[in-house]
């Protein structure tokens, strides 16, 4: 069961990096090209995963990239929410 779980969720992390990634080409917001980044890291780890030993899930490296990818995902969502607002429209 465990391997299923693994390739399922790093068959659902590549996808949602697919997804950002378009959303990145249609608005060229950088916090989507971002997140696709973040997702596709968490898709390789889940691959390293699937190729380890149980016990061996604790090497760092595979943590590491975890937690890379959550920073990124933390570091997208202060960038966009630090943005400047745009100028007020006059009618």
């Amino acid at each position: 069961m465990r391997p299923f779980l693994n390739g399922a969720i790093m068959m659902a992390s590549f996808v949602a990096g697919l997804f950002f990634l378009r959303f990145w080409r249609r608005a060229g917001d950088r916090f989507f090209a971002i997140f696709a980044l973040a997702f596709w890291m968490m898709a390789a780890e889940r691959f390293m995963l699937g190729f380890l030993e149980p016990i061996e899930e604790t090497r760092t490296f595979v943590h590491l990239l975890r937690l890379v990818a959550f920073a990124l995902i933390a570091l997208a969502v202060l960038d966009k929410n630090r943005a400047p607002d745009p100028a007020p429209q006059t009618p």
